[in-house]
This record gives structure tokens, C-alpha cells and sequence, in this order.
């Protein structure tokens, strides 16, 4: 059935694409921070480790929110590693230490690129009339602007 939530389609198809970006770079940082979870060592291993596990917890639910919200401007959410990978603004490298700090670093790093591309986003969507997923990527950058400070706290 047609989705009818006052919104043209090739609106709801424009937005459904920034979201499906968002998506995948959801997903790709949840991968990274599960792997830092997985694979840290040196001083402040188990604090980090659990710090890791909380992050990759909260990603878990923001990837199934945007997910969801996909479907609900009628289109399909993209599920797929390949998929994020070509979508994605994140990169999978890192330089092979597995130290506390590099980790970090490098989450902080994506944290704020996404905040900044959010915020983006958000202009975007408008110019589509969906006030629903505006609002939705303002909690976005909230959850995301915490986890930032909590991570640039770690390298004081």
C-alpha cells in the first residue's frame, strides 16, 4: 500500500536516501566501535572495553531508529555490508594500534563528522517538507553530540 503521510513521493524518496546514508554510516560506526570493543589492550582495558560496549549498545538502537524510519517515509532500508560501504562517509582504516587512545581518536573523529553531517541534513530535509525526520535527526545529533563529549573527555 502506498504510503500517505502528506508528503510527495519524490520527496519522501529524497529523504529516504539521506536516511539510508545515515544508515549506513550507523552501521559502519557500530562495526568500529564493536571491533575497539573486541580488540583494545594497555592501560584502562576494562573500563574502555565496557565504555565500548555502551557505545555499540546505543548504535544498536540509533541503526534500528533510522532503520525504521526508512520504512515509514515508504521506502527500503538499505541492510546490506556492501551497501553501507558504498554509502557510507566513514572510513574502515585504521593504523593498527590498538591502544586506548587510537581507538578514541578515531571514534571521536566519526562522531563529530556524522554530528556535522546531520546537522546538514537536516536543512536538506526540510527543503522536503518532512518536519517528522527533522525533529527525528535533531535526537540524532543529541545522542551523538553526548557520545562525542563523553569520548573527547577520554583524551583530556
Amino acid at each position: 500500500m502506498k504510503t500517505n503521510i502528506g508528503i510527495k513521493e519524490k520527496d519522501m524518496t529524497a529523504v529516504a536516501a539521506i536516511l539510508n546514508k545515515l544508515l549506513a554510516d550507523e552501521s559502519v560506526l557500530y562495526q568500529k566501535v564493536r571491533n575497539a570493543h573486541w580488540n583494545v589492550e594497555g592501560p584502562g582495558f576494562h573500563e574502555l572495553h565496557l565504555f565500548f560496549e555502551t557505545i555499540y549498545n546505543e548504535l544498536a538502537l540509533v541503526v534500528d531508529e533510522v532503520a525504521e524510519r526508512v520504512r515509514t517515509v515508504g521506502h527500503y532500508a538499505t541492510g546490506t555490508m556492501k551497501e553501507y560501504l558504498q554509502l557510507t562517509q566513514l572510513t574502515e582504516a585504521k593504523d593498527g594500534k590498538n591502544d586506548g587512545n587510537t581507538y578514541i581518536k578515531d571514534l571521536l573523529n566519526d562522531f563529530e563528522s556524522l554530528i556535522i553531517s546531520i546537522r546538514s541534513d537536516i536543512d536538506k530535509v526540510a527543503e522536503h517538507g518532512d518536519a517528522g525526520t527533522e525533529d527525528f535527526l535533531g535526537s540524532m545529533i543529541e545522542k551523538h553530540e553526548k557520545t562525542a563529549w563523553m569520548l573527547r573527555s577520554h583524551l583530556r
